[in-house]
């Protein structure tokens, strides 16, 4: 895909963060700028690739300092708020008056346009209306609001000289969809546009339905593409060909790896083979995903980041599970402030049936009870709490299902610095549930009731059809109590978003592409593994507490 460039950018702001705080720490997560904030102007801006610009009485003092920036091959985006008059000519567009304070629909001019890739066709951002009218011929809308039915630019760029510059009007920085829209545009102005071309995927281990939804992820996603499937298995090798007919065929992971098409290897092998293969792929320069949990210990996921280090290549772990609609209702009610501050936490998932007689009831293979769905849990609360863990503990009960080597039931505690807590349950041995989430605040708390789905079809031999839906994979009913300051508990149900089918690889693509930050880094997914071996040390000496500072 070739090499990235690193993209020198300074902020001119009147202080260091005010109103730009969430786009400067959103910034600050790319892997491509070298970001500097100055409340000045400086009179030299060699080295500086790109400028971006605030208030109104500088820009107008300055105008000619950055129009030779911008000949020279310079870009500069200038920020417009509200107060603006006029603003030099350079950036092809002019502040008309400013209307009221709504909800807007923004969209991208074109919808082909690279900056575009991989983001949804609409968002909605809040802010003032103040749309911006174009003053120079070559002049191009990037944005526009719709407008009583009309369109209404809303960042405008223009090239000028060797280089170009940029304005918009938007300014709800807390909006994730709107700095990543910011960061391309910074990129692009200073010489450095969005990457074209795709990345080959080669999935190792075509596991059924995993590696289905792999190869529909990759051939969905504007970026990647499916290029191989790997397994020893003739059957599944065989279905990946019905799945996916034009994609190569391995048997051998070092065949896979010698595939000069494949650019990254997605494994989905049990996760007793996570390392040694993750090893082998990036010795041969491939970026690598692997299934949950990333190894099985400590001593795995060192050798795995060296080698990634070594090689100068990715490597993650598909947590897809930070895309589920609850999770997403949960950091957005945390967000809100409308349950303070979470101190105390409760998952749980299981049942009373038994378990699969495939491999991940097998401890050796699976790492235990814990590790599998626990994969998913333990990332939900580190990424929750986001505190340095103290402390773990975990106990096991093994009861009922002798004929299989993982535990019946298995409880994980975890402290972290600061006092706040957490503890996840996973049982085979449950035949009454709790619920899947219990969260509280110093406000109010978060209660999830898990909810079993039965769907009925009627057929005219039979006389219908019954298919129970997971509960593992329904929304559970979510509902979030408050005390009102009268002393009486009020409850309302959060805002569910819509879901995002494909979020993990739209996000994988931006960030091996374009250099966005992962909703799932690296660092959660190694502690994710710190706790579970943890864990598992504790429940093998009777529930003693081991200490940890990950």
């Amino acid at each position: 895909m070739g090499e990235h460039i690193l993209t020198s950018v300074l902020l001119v702001v009147e202080n260091s963060g005010g109103d730009f705080e969430s786009l400067l720490s959103y910034l600050s997560d790319t892997k491509y700028l070298r970001l500097e904030v100055k409340s000045q102007l400086p009179a030299d801006l060699t080295g500086w690739d790109v400028v971006l610009t605030s208030f109104d009485a500088q820009i107008r003092q300055t105008s000619g300092r950055l129009s030779e920036f911008v000949d020279a091959g310079g870009g500069v985006l200038h920020f417009i708020d509200s107060k603006t008059g006029e603003i030099p000519d350079l950036f092809g567009a002019q502040p008309e008056p400013v209307g009221p304070q709504c909800e807007l629909r923004v969209m991208f001019d074109r919808s082909d346009h690279p900056i575009s890739a991989r983001i949804e066709d609409a968002i909605y951002i809040k802010g003032l209306y103040h749309p911006l009218r174009l003053s120079a011929g070559n002049a191009e809308t990037l944005l526009y609001t719709d407008w009583h039915f009309q369109h209404k630019a809303v960042l405008v760029q223009r090239r000028h000289g060797r280089g170009m510059a940029a304005c918009t009007s938007l300014w709800d920085f807390d909006h994730p969809v709107l700095c990543q829209i910011l960061y391309r545009l910074i990129r692009q102005l200073g010489g450095n546009p969005m990457a074209q071309g795709r990345l080959g995927v080669g999935i190792l281990g075509y596991a059924p339905s995993v590696g289905q939804y792999h190869g529909q992820g990759a051939a969905h996603t504007p970026g990647l593409g499916l290029h191989a499937a790997c397994d020893l298995n003739g059957d599944r090798l065989q279905q990946a060909k019905i799945d996916f007919p034009d994609i190569k065929r391995h048997t051998t992971a070092q065949d896979l790896a010698n595939d000069a098409g494949v650019d990254l290897v997605i494994i989905a092998t049990p996760p007793n083979t996570h390392a040694e293969l993750a090893v082998q792929m990036m010795a041969a320069g491939k970026h690598v995903v692997c299934e949950k949990p990333l190894a099985l210990n400590s001593a795995e996921t060192k050798a795995m980041v060296e080698a990634a280090q070594q090689q100068g290549v990715h490597l993650s772990c598909h947590q897809n599970r930070r895309w589920d609609l609850d999770y997403l209702a949960i950091r957005q009610v945390l967000a809100d402030d409308l349950i303070g501050e979470l101190f105390y936490m409760e998952a749980f998932v299981g049942g009373f049936s038994h378990p699969c007689g495939y491999w991940h009831s097998d401890a050796a293979v699976s790492g235990g009870t814990s590790y599998d769905w626990g994969g998913h849990y333990i990332d939900w609360i580190v990424s929750l709490f986001g505190e340095p863990i103290e402390s773990v503990s975990g106990t096991r009960h093994k009861r009922v299902w002798h004929d299989i080597t993982n535990a019946d039931q298995e409880s994980i505690r975890i402290r972290f610095q600061g006092g706040c807590e957490a503890q996840f349950i996973h049982s085979d041995i449950a035949a009454a549930r709790k619920p899947k989430w219990y969260l509280l605040g110093t406000r109010g708390a978060i209660v999830g009731q898990w909810q079993d789905v039965t769907e009925y079809a009627i057929d005219p031999v039979h006389y219908f059809h019954r298919h129970d839906i997971p509960p593992t994979e329904m929304p559970p009913d979510m509902t979030v109590y408050q005390r009102h300051t009268s002393g009486k508990i009020t409850t309302l149900k959060p805002a569910i978003p819509d879901r995002s089918v494909f979020g993990f690889h739209r996000n994988l693509a931006d960030h091996l592409l374009e250099g966005e930050p992962l909703t799932a880094p690296l660092a959660d997914s190694i502690r994710v593994v710190a706790v579970l071996e943890a864990a598992a040390r504790s429940m093998a000496s009777a529930g003693a507490v081991e200490v940890l500072n990950v």
